[in-house]
């Protein structure tokens, strides 16, 4: 099919964890879920990536101390090799969808106090690695 529709939201709930959800030679999405507290250390990635809450609230918090709170409905444009953190600052889950540009497979997430590659977490729930629209 070359359309397909997906309950992203659903998606993270049933499965309380990161989930790749599209992976095509041109971009990648995923899903993430986080309990209330959850935090995931300052990074960037060499890849520009979008961020749209679905449910909850993040902090973002970037290295010269700013910070930005989203809530459902918000989203962030972040440019590759810009460093970030999140924080789940809300009394629930935190859902939200990722996209960066290229396939997962050339994607870097690098962490700020080591200046080196660490991989992500989480796994593939599809891979659709082909020129196919995306799905």
């Amino acid at each position: 099919m070359a359309i397909e529709v997906m309950d992203l939201a659903g998606y993270a709930k049933r499965e309380a964890a990161r989930i790749m959800v599209m992976d095509t030679r041109k971009m990648h999405a995923w899903v993430h879920y986080a309990q209330p507290g959850e935090r995931e250390e300052m990074h960037c990635h060499n890849q520009d990536q979008t961020m749209l809450i679905l449910d909850g609230e993040c902090t973002m918090s970037f290295p010269d101390g700013g910070r930005a709170v989203m809530t459902a409905g918000m989203a962030a444009l972040i440019q590759g090799g810009s460093f970030y953190e999140l924080l789940n600052t809300g009394a629930g889950p935190l859902i939200f969808m990722g996209t960066r540009t290229g396939p997962h497979s050339s994607n870097k997430r690098i962490s700020y106090a080591t200046r080196e590659h660490t991989p992500a977490r989480g796994r593939m729930l599809r891979h659709d690695q082909d020129d196919a629209p995306a799905r």
